[in-house]
């Protein structure tokens, strides 16, 4: 595991001016973050790939990937072959998470992918990227320029079936929440397919990836990060379809708060204000998120570390984005690395 992989992210979306994106990645870097992760939907913001460019070619040790890419919107090959530029051209500073896509897929009219698709598409895509030859639509490629890649997949997912496969094919678990309980839940699940598929259940990177705001006003606080519940709550809706209320598969503590959804209007997705997450309650966003003084941040990151999370990406669309990084930079990482 390396130092990028344990420590601190931060996650953005891709918002134009991409200048303002690299601004806050060297603002991160220069604060102790040692990932910088972008959403990726096409139809939404800006090409993140293109950006990753400028934000290592103006930092020093920061890796980035997107919080995620998905086996659908892009061919695996093209995918493999622009991590392995941006590896070739910063030295394997790069790092692949992936899902089966939300708002990249449904934006543009498709479903999501399957699980089964997602898998194969984890394993090619890392294969092509380190230079081995992969199937691609039944044809066996390698790209042929690439030397020394290396590529981490790391994969989001919450259902037991998702879960299974982060276990069984991921060098990475990425949980898009801050929930102890449900953390510990997800986790154990994980391991135990690692464990299951004959890998080692402690070489997979934990990835904890929630909104933090630092500040003693926490009813602001709430409204300016309860998006993500609505965003999380895209997910939860598809496991209550897939396996039902109450059916065991799935937490409680997960799925209940979503009774009151009504719909989910994208061009607001992950921005404060979002008028379709208010449905979220007050609970759910302290759950989820990390919120309130500083203290409140190093306590619940503690109980998480402690739980086998390695790496906590902080998403920031919010109205203070620098000065929780800063905050974060001066305080909180060098607590609870310490």
């Amino acid at each position: 595991m390396t130092e990028a992989d344990r420590g601190f992210g931060l996650v953005l979306q891709t918002d134009p001016p991409a200048s303002q994106v690299v601004s806050l990645m060297k603002r991160a870097e220069r604060n102790g973050f040692r990932c910088g992760w972008t959403f990726d939907s096409a139809v939404l913001w800006q090409e993140p790939f293109v950006i990753y460019s400028q934000i290592l070619a103006n930092t020093q040790k920061l890796h980035v990937g997107p919080m995620v890419t998905n086996p659908g919107t892009r061919t695996w090959e093209v995918t493999a072959s622009t991590f392995a530029t941006l590896n070739d051209m910063y030295g394997n500073r790069t790092v692949c998470g992936i899902g089966r896509g939300d708002s990249a897929m449904r934006v543009a009219g498709r479903a999501p992918n399957t699980l089964a698709r997602l898998g194969d598409a984890i394993d090619v895509i890392r294969d092509l990227a380190e230079g081995r030859e992969a199937l691609v639509d039944g044809n066996p490629i390698r790209i042929p320029w690439i030397k020394d890649g290396k590529l981490p997949v790391w994969m989001a997912a919450y259902g037991p079936k998702a879960l299974a496969l982060a276990g069984q094919k991921a060098d990475g678990f990425i949980l898009q929440l801050a929930d102890p309980f449900l953390t510990e839940w997800m986790v154990k699940a994980v391991r135990q397919a690692a464990a299951g598929a004959g890998r080692d259940p402690d070489a997979i990177t934990i990835c904890v990836a929630a909104p933090a705001y630092v500040g003693d006003d926490l009813a602001h606080a709430r409204d300016q990060c309860r998006w993500f519940g609505g965003m999380v709550g895209n997910h939860v809706a598809d496991l209550v379809s897939r396996y039902g209320e109450h059916s065991g598969m799935v937490p409680d503590e997960l799925t209940a708060y979503i009774k009151d959804r009504h719909g989910y209007d994208y061009s607001h997705h992950g921005r404060a204000g979002n008028t379709s997450t208010d449905f979220v309650p007050d609970e759910i966003v302290d759950r989820f998120c990390l919120l309130g003084p500083l203290e409140a941040h190093i306590d619940k990151l503690r109980a998480l570390r402690h739980l086998g999370v390695d790496q906590f990406a902080l998403y920031a669309m919010h109205d203070a984005r620098e000065a929780t990084i800063d905050a974060y930079g001066s305080h909180v990482i060098p607590a609870v690395n310490g």
